[in-house]
C-alpha cells in the first residue's frame, strides 16, 4: 500500500524572466550542452538564445522558416562551433552554425556578461521531406543522427555524413496519429517516440533497417512528451543515499536497475506522469555468436510500467524533464503548475514478501506496489505563468552569481511568452534566511 501523501519539502522560487521575453507563444528551451546559454523555439518565427548568467538576449535568430520554431535542439560533442538544429510548423528542419572565435567567444566579463563575437547564428541547411508540421527533433547523443517528427504521423532519422550534408536513413510510420515528441537513450542508438494515438513506440537498427521494437500502451490519452533518465542515476542516487548500507531488497533493486539501464518517463493528457522500464534480457547475437542479419522477435524490447507519479496536474501534462544530477523529475502543463518529484526508499521496506513479483514467460517484473522506492511530491507551484498554460519546463545547470555548487535551476516555457528561472529551495534554509534578514 502506498504511503500517505506527505507535505512538500522544498519551495519553487522565481529567480528571473529572460529578458526582453517574445511578443508570441514560446513553445520550447533547450540548454546548451556545455555553455550557459539557452535556445528559445517561439511562434514568431525566430529563435532567441539566452544567458543564464545575465538572463539577458543574446540572439535573434530569424529568417530560416517561414512558420512558427516549434523545437530546438543543440548538436552535442562540437568543439569549434555551436549547431543548433531548428524544427518548424513549416515542415522544414533547419541546421544554424555559430563558429567559435578561437575557442575563447564566451568569457565572461566582470559585470557577469559573456562576450560575443560579432558573427551571428548562420543557417546551414534546410531538411526538407515531412509532408506536415515538425513537432519535436532531438540530435542523438553521439551527434551522429537527428530525429524529427511530424503531424503527417511519421518520425525521421537522419545522420550527417559530412558537414551540412545530411542523408534520410529512416522514415518511420509505425504511429496512427500526429508524432508529438522524440528523444534518444542516453546510452544506445534507442529512439522513442509519442503521439496523438496514446502509444510511446521504440526503435532501433537492425540488419541496416531500423524497426519498432517496443510498443507501450499504457496511457488513456495523448502521449504529449517522452524522456529517458540519465545515465546510472538510479543507482547512484540510492547508493548514496544510504549510510548504514542497503538491505536485501534495495540491493535487489539497485542490481535489477543496473540490468535494465535508464527508464522513461512519459506525459499525457490523460493527467498523469509515469515512468516505464525494460526487462532485462540477454542480446541476441545469432549463430556462433555473431548479429544475425535476419530479423528475430529476440530484437524486441518489453518496457512495463514501474510507477505512477502522484497525480496532481488537473490537465494536460505537456513536458517533463528529469535531472541528470540528482534524479528529481520536473513536469508542468495546461493548468500553468509545476510539479517537482523524488524517488526515495520506502518508510517501511519489510520483507521479501513486499517486493512479490508478478510473473510473465521466465521473467519476473516487479508489482508496483512491492518496488521498495516510491515517488513522492517536494514542491508545487500554481499559476507559474499567470493564466498562461506552461509549454516545457526543464532543467539546467545554474550559472548566475548565485549559484551554489552543482546547483540547477528550472527553465519554464509558456503561452506568455516568457521563459522563467526557477530555484528550488528547501523551507528549512527559506525559513533560516528570513530570520537573518529580519535580524538587527
Amino acid at each position: 500500500m502506498a504511503s500517505p501523501p506527505a507535505a512538500p519539502t522544498h519551495v519553487i522560487r522565481c529567480r528571473a524572466t529572460l529578458t526582453p521575453p517574445s511578443n508570441s507563444r514560446t513553445w520550447q528551451t533547450a540548454p546548451h550542452p556545455s555553455s550557459p546559454i539557452v535556445a528559445t523555439a517561439c511562434s514568431d518565427r525566430s529563435v532567441r538564445v539566452y544567458s543564464l548568467t545575465s538572463f539577458t538576449l543574446l540572439h535573434s535568430i530569424t529568417g530560416g522558416h517561414k512558420r512558427s520554431v516549434r523545437s530546438v535542439s543543440w548538436k552535442p560533442h562540437v568543439q569549434d562551433q555551436d549547431v543548433l538544429a531548428t524544427g518548424s510548423f513549416d515542415a522544414s528542419a533547419g541546421i544554424w552554425r555559430k563558429r567559435h572565435d578561437q575557442g575563447m567567444e564566451r568569457e565572461i566579463n566582470g559585470q557577469g556578461d559573456e562576450e560575443e563575437d560579432d558573427d551571428d547564428y548562420q543557417f546551414a541547411c534546410i531538411l526538407d521531406g515531412h509532408e506536415s508540421e515538425i513537432k519535436s527533433l532531438a540530435w542523438s547523443p553521439s551527434g551522429q543522427f537527428l530525429a524529427t517528427c511530424s503531424r503527417d504521423k511519421s518520425v525521421w532519422i537522419w545522420e550527417e555524413l559530412e558537414e551540412d550534408n545530411f542523408e534520410t536513413i529512416a522514415v518511420l510510420q509505425e504511429h496512427d496519429g500526429d508524432v508529438k515528441c522524440v528523444a534518444w537513450h542516453p546510452e544506445e542508438d534507442l529512439l522513442v517516440s509519442s503521439s496523438y494515438d496514446d502509444t510511446v513506440r521504440l526503435y532501433r537498427e537492425d540488419a541496416d533497417d531500423w524497426v519498432q521494437v517496443a510498443l507501450i500502451n499504457g496511457h488513456k490519452k495523448t502521449v504529449w512528451w517522452v524522456e529517458f533518465e540519465g545515465s546510472g542515476m538510479s543507482s547512484k542516487d540510492f547508493r548514496n543515499s544510504q549510510r548504514d548500507g542497503l538491505s536485501e531488497v534495495q540491493t535487489k533493486h539497485i542490481e535489477d536497475l543496473e540490468s535494465s539501464g535508464p527508464r522513461l518517463a512519459t506525459a499525457s493528457d490523460d493527467c498523469t506522469v509515469r515512468i516505464w522500464r525494460r526487462k532485462a534480457k540477454e542480446r541476441y547475437t545469432g549463430n556462433n555468436g555473431m548479429p544475425s542479419i535476419i530479423r528475430s522477435a529476440a530484437v524486441d524490447e518489453d518496457w512495463y510500467e514501474e510507477a505512477v507519479l502522484p497525480q496532481r496536474h488537473e490537465r494536460a501534462v505537456y513536458s517533463v524533464s528529469w535531472s541528470r544530477k540528482t534524479g528529481l523529475i520536473v513536469s508542468a502543463g495546461s493548468d500553468g503548475k509545476i510539479i517537482v518529484y523524488k524517488e526515495q526508499w520506502r518508510t517501511q521496506t519489510t520483507s521479501a514478501s513486499s517486493a512479490e513479483t508478478q510473473t510473465e514467460g521466465d521473467s519476473a517484473v516487479p508489482d508496483g506496489d512491492g518496488l521498495p522506492t516510491e515517488w513522492i511530491v517536494i514542491a508545487e507551484l500554481y499559476s507559474a505563468h499567470d493564466v498562461f498554460e506552461i509549454n516545457h519546463v526543464v532543467w539546467a545547470e545554474r550559472a548566475d552569481a548565485e549559484k551554489r555548487e552543482g546547483e540547477e535551476v528550472i527553465l519554464s516555457t509558456g503561452d506568455d511568452g516568457e521563459v522563467k528561472v526557477w530555484v528550488l529551495d528547501e523551507k528549512g534554509q527559506l525559513e533560516q534566511a528570513s530570520k537573518g534578514d529580519a535580524a538587527p
